[in-house]
């Protein structure tokens, strides 16, 4: 008697759980909280983009090869058939003062038999440490669109090499600068290519006010051609209590190639947990 009223159970619940789980679907209670789920993160990146784990010297890195992987796939059918696939992987290789990443991510998607996305992207970054203090960088990106016609853009490279070097590198107040040379490369849907060569230079600056405020200065600038491009995110960062972080960003970003050249965004994001 005990075992069926144990049976009975188990399978009531697993009955209620089933219940609630098409109630919530059919609702649209998953799509609220999916929403909520990606503005909770979109906060939390804010906030972490004032992090730097290459701040004080070069980062200790698991020897070898290691890395991650992911596969996202979905299908409907019914009153529209579509499907959406997406596969990314960031591969990493560290020998003694040689720590080399690469990133891949590959997103497709076609709706009513149609592929309306094609999308390839790659990134690489590699570097080589000689001291706490100097390093030389490659840096390699590739964005592919598979569908692009016309004056469309189908590929999106660059790839840049040069020195680093640490002036500051204090536990309160960080500051190092890099700079060097590379080649940028585009290509239109219907054939017609540009390259070009570039100078590219990054500044990171980092000061700690307290234990719990600091402030990061970012700087990114490419002249490639004859467009310069200038990207700088300052920010300020708080730890007003142990369950909630604050940071505060003010991001311009300049373009000769642009029409209007200066575009400037202020960003507030909160992170409270109890």
């Amino acid at each position: 008697m005990t075992k069926t009223l144990a049976l009975a159970g188990a399978s009531l619940l697993a009955l209620c759980a089933a219940t609630a789980t098409a109630q919530t679907e059919i609702t649209g209670f998953d799509d609220i909280d999916d929403r909520i789920t990606d503005l909770e993160e979109a906060a939390t990146d804010e906030i972490e983009r004032g992090d730097d784990r290459f701040r004080y010297g070069n980062p200790e890195e698991q020897q070898g090869f290691s890395g991650s992987a992911s596969l996202a796939y979905s299908g409907k059918t019914g009153t529209t058939e579509s499907q959406e696939l997406s596969v990314s992987t960031r591969l990493r290789y560290a020998t003694g003062p040689w720590v080399q990443t690469l990133g891949i991510a590959l997103d497709f998607a076609e709706a009513e038999g149609v592929r309306d996305k094609e999308d390839t992207l790659i990134v690489y970054d590699a570097n080589y440490y000689f001291d706490d203090r100097f390093y030389a960088f490659v840096l390699g990106r590739a964005e592919i669109n598979g569908l692009a016609m016309g004056d469309d853009i189908e590929t999106d490279a660059f790839i840049g090499v040069g020195p680093g070097y640490r002036v500051i590198n204090e536990e309160d107040m960080t500051w190092r600068v890099q700079a060097g040379v590379g080649i940028s490369y585009l290509r239109e849907g219907d054939g017609d290519s540009d390259t070009d060569e570039g100078v590219i230079a990054s500044s990171r600056f980092f000061y700690r006010f307290s234990p719990d405020v600091f402030m990061t200065n970012d700087t990114d600038v490419l002249n490639s051609g004859d467009t310069l491009r200038v990207n700088n995110d300052l920010g300020v960062s708080f730890q007003m209590t142990d369950v909630m972080s604050t940071r505060l960003s003010y991001v311009t970003d300049y373009n000769e190639g642009r029409e209007i050249r200066t575009d400037n965004r202020v960003s507030l994001a909160i992170v409270y947990g109890f």
